[in-house]
């Protein structure tokens, strides 16, 4: 029985030339060249039972590796942003799934650690921490939705019920072949987020594992074939380049080697300084008041793979003529219409919105207060004006949605998804 009614909402993410999980990028192994054999690691010479085994093993001579990794939101998945909101992927909503509360299991394949099932997750323990979800070579690794990031290590029928058998993975071999992270790494999660290929961003897709100079110039695998770390350039395992707090405008040159910085090492100028065009100095005028990717992303879900543009969940459970719930996909099997989610509006090469962006971004969280009226209800908001002397004006993804809302407490509601 629906007991809420539904809200239009309206969600806008900022489109960025983007990356990443490790072993097919043929350039990789060139690349980097490890000092370290790991097959000769006498802790890595056993069988494996569980993903902790592992991370026990590497933390034998990786001493202070989860310490680190305890520190990051990618571990911790929250963000105090200066506004003083709690954000990360722990507490923000969103118009796809909405929220990882009350869908962590399955939510947490997508977690660099093992066991989150609920907020009695131990995120003091170090062994709770996956080393092989970024640093695997084999693309062999895998995480099942629905089992709290924790890996397969033995048959197992994947959901119950269903006849789906999930072979186990062979950590031995996995760990003992751990590289640099890759683009295939860290697209494992973030090219699938929202819950399918280039289904949230828009920019970021299976497409970029080996793309080519047209769908991204800087991870051209036959060129330049940036892994995403070049540019979100790790130190402590702490991977600059947040969306919770991103840079709007860098006023600074390009970096020298060698030289410490404290700013943002993912921004276009941290490589190409404040006037990149040589050829047409004029260009140049444009940079205080146009961010680079406005130029240079003309359009988005470039490279084959569909985005989600919209997400309708008030008409999700219709059956079909057989008394089943109803499905209903395009010509090329993506779903349109699913009875359990609703109807879906997908987009290929999308030419982008475009606002003025400072910096700032404020969200409504659950809990806070919404009321309803004729105007969409913004999910997230990109801060900015012409005359604030701090914006630019950037590509945006906007997405747009209808969900539900709670018209007694006045907020939007989380769903059970898994």
């Amino acid at each position: 029985m629906r007991t809420g009614i539904f809200m239009v909402v309206v969600m806008a993410s900022m489109v960025l030339a983007s990356a990443a999980h490790a072993g097919t990028d043929p350039a990789s192994e060139k690349l980097f060249k490890s000092t370290s054999d790991h097959t000769k690691f006498k802790a890595l010479q056993q069988d494996f039972n569980s993903g902790p085994e592992v991370t026990k093993a590497c933390l034998s001579c990786h001493t202070e590796a989860s310490k680190q990794l305890h520190r990051t939101q990618h571990w911790t998945w929250e963000f105090l942003n200066p506004d003083g909101q709690r954000l990360g992927k722990k507490n923000v909503i969103n118009n796809f799934c909405t929220s990882v509360a009350s869908n962590y299991a399955s939510c947490t394949t997508c977690h660099i650690g093992y066991g989150w099932k609920d907020d009695k997750f131990d995120f003091t323990s170090e062994v709770n921490v996956d080393c092989l979800i970024c640093h695997d070579s084999t693309g062999s690794y895998r995480k099942q939705p629905g089992l709290a990031g924790n890996v397969v290590t033995k048959p197992m029928e994947n959901p119950p019920g269903s006849g789906n058998m999930i072979k186990p993975i062979d950590l031995k071999k996995i760990a003992q072949a751990v590289a640099k992270t890759s683009r295939d790494n860290c697209g494992a999660c973030h090219f699938f987020g929202g819950g399918g290929d280039g289904v949230k961003h828009g920019d970021m897709d299976s497409s970029l594992a080996s793309p080519d100079t047209a769908l991204d110039a800087h991870m051209d695998a036959t060129g330049n074939n940036f892994a995403c770390a070049t540019c979100h350039m790790t130190e402590g395992h702490q991977v600059p380049g947040s969306r919770y707090a991103p840079t709007a405008q860098d006023k600074g040159g390009a970096r020298l080697r060698g030289k410490e910085y404290t700013t943002n090492p993912t921004t276009c100028q941290s490589c190409h300084g404040q006037a990149p065009h040589k050829a047409n100095a004029k260009l140049n005028d444009h940079t205080d008041k146009v961010a680079c990717q406005t130029c240079h992303i003309p359009a988005y879900a470039r490279g084959g793979v569909p985005t989600k543009m919209s997400w309708d969940w008030s008409t999700a459970g219709k059956m079909g003529p057989d008394g089943k719930p109803l499905t209903r996909k395009d010509a090329k099997g993506h779903l349109l219409y699913s009875a359990a989610k609703g109807d879906f509006v997908l987009g290929e090469n999308v030419v982008p919105d475009y606002m003025w962006f400072n910096g700032k971004v404020k969200y409504t969280l659950f809990g806070d207060k919404v009321e309803k009226s004729d105007h969409p209800t913004r999910i997230n908001h990109f801060e900015g004006s012409a005359g604030d002397g701090k914006s630019l004006i950037w590509p945006v993804k906007v997405f747009r949605g209808k969900q539900a809302y709670d018209p007694i407490n006045k907020s939007l509601v989380v769903l059970h998804m898994a």
